[in-house]
């Protein structure tokens, strides 16, 4: 009788490192916080609605999306990345949609040595870069866009409207010098916050100067308050918009005061308008498909790609990082750093990466093309 136990206690010991031989890694979770409430819910909405398309598979691993709502919060927006390191184990944040909350998530990357692919176009001082990357275009990359085609039509002085945050002191500082560069003149600077409803003694300063055109630096829909304003009091010049109102919510709430805006945008705004031959065409055109045929005709959105963005850098990463750790580890969540930033040509809806130790946004001028808003939709005016 004891020998037979032996027997049958050698045969479960041999099974379960049979079993342990044909699943060598545990799950690879995601913790994703977006905006899909707030201000921004009309960029964190859309990013939501992605999730739902990314695969589930990477290299023969099963990935687990845990998505929260940070309702436009820095203060959830940090609760979330917590939650999502101490419960769920997370190999990697994606977030959040505004640039405050994802300069909250960014803490707790750094903190946690969690790589983290913010949705927004974060900077961040040199010590704290290490461990963040971001989806978005950087503000450099679109200033200098928009001052080639202020040049190019006589602008001579630059009004400036944006955020008294992140996101508009951040334009604000590229704006600047770009335009400097270009010799166009900053005439007058004001600031909004993100929940105001008014910005009417802003635009009678920034119109009694009459800048031959006005830059707004804002994001989603709160950007067309102050276009309304500006349409409202009758101002002429030429109006310009970020990436940040790249959304048809946007349009939707400004109505005709937002029609002539130019703006910077990613080429997937414009796929359908692209020539062949650009790289994020193809990618572009299959999302915006696959996008419209789940959530309805005219529904894809900027802000949704840059989720799918996202998810190219994680899954270009990903079998170059199970070759040196285990998911749920240290050593993976360094590995899959290191491997977003030393991913090159990743081919994305909004341009082609390559990131570098210095360069944690990786794109360059595939990334860009300027639109006009016409008739309620984008004009593609040129792609560089």
């Amino acid at each position: 009788m004891i020998k037979q136990n032996k027997t049958r206690t050698a045969v479960a010991v041999l099974c379960l490192l049979g079993l342990s031989g044909t699943s060598a890694w545990a799950d690879i979770n995601v913790g994703i916080s977006v905006s899909a409430t707030g201000p921004a819910a009309s960029l964190g909405i859309p990013e939501k609605n992605t999730v739902a398309l990314l695969p589930t598979t990477i290299a023969g691993e099963k990935i687990n999306y845990i998505v929260l709502d940070d309702a436009t919060n820095p203060t959830e927006a940090n609760k979330n990345a917590r939650k999502f390191s101490t419960e769920n184990k997370a190999d990697i944040f994606f977030g959040s949609s505004a640039v405050p909350t994802a300069l909250a998530i960014a803490e707790v990357a750094n903190e946690t040595k969690t790589p983290q692919i913010a949705l927004a176009p974060v900077d961040l001082p040199d010590a704290k870069k290490a461990w963040v990357f971001s989806a978005p275009q950087h503000n450099a990359l679109m200033a200098q866009a928009l001052a080639e085609h202020m040049k190019a039509n006589n602008v001579k002085t630059l009004g400036f409207i944006g955020y008294a945050d992140g996101y508009g002191e951040g334009w604000l500082r590229e704006m600047t010098k770009t335009a400097e560069g270009a010799g166009i003149k900053m005439a007058g600077v004001e600031r909004y916050n993100r929940t105001d409803t008014s910005v009417t003694g802003q635009i009678v300063k920034l119109a009694s100067a009459n800048p031959d055109a006005i830059l707004i630096a804002g994001s989603g829909t709160p950007a067309a308050l102050p276009q309304t304003a500006l349409a409202e009091r009758g101002y002429k010049g030429r109006i310009y918009q970020t990436h940040g109102a790249a959304n048809k919510e946007f349009i939707r709430v400004g109505g005709k005061a937002v029609e002539g805006a130019v703006l910077p945008v990613g080429p997937i705004v414009v796929a359908s308008q692209l020539p062949d031959s650009h790289p994020s065409k193809k990618i572009g055109m299959e999302y915006t498909k696959q996008y419209e045929e789940k959530y309805g005709a005219g529904t894809v959105s900027s802000f949704g790609a840059h989720m799918l963005d996202a998810y190219k850098l994680f899954a270009a990463a990903v079998p170059a990082a199970l070759k040196k750790g285990k998911p749920g580890t240290p050593e993976f969540r360094l590995a899959l750093r290191d491997a977003i930033e030393s991913g090159r040509e990743v081919v994305g809806a909004h341009g082609v990466f390559n990131m570098t130790k210095t360069n944690h946004y990786g794109h360059d001028a595939r990334a860009r093309v300027l639109v006009r808003i016409e008739n309620g939709n984008w004009k593609l005016i040129s792609a560089k």
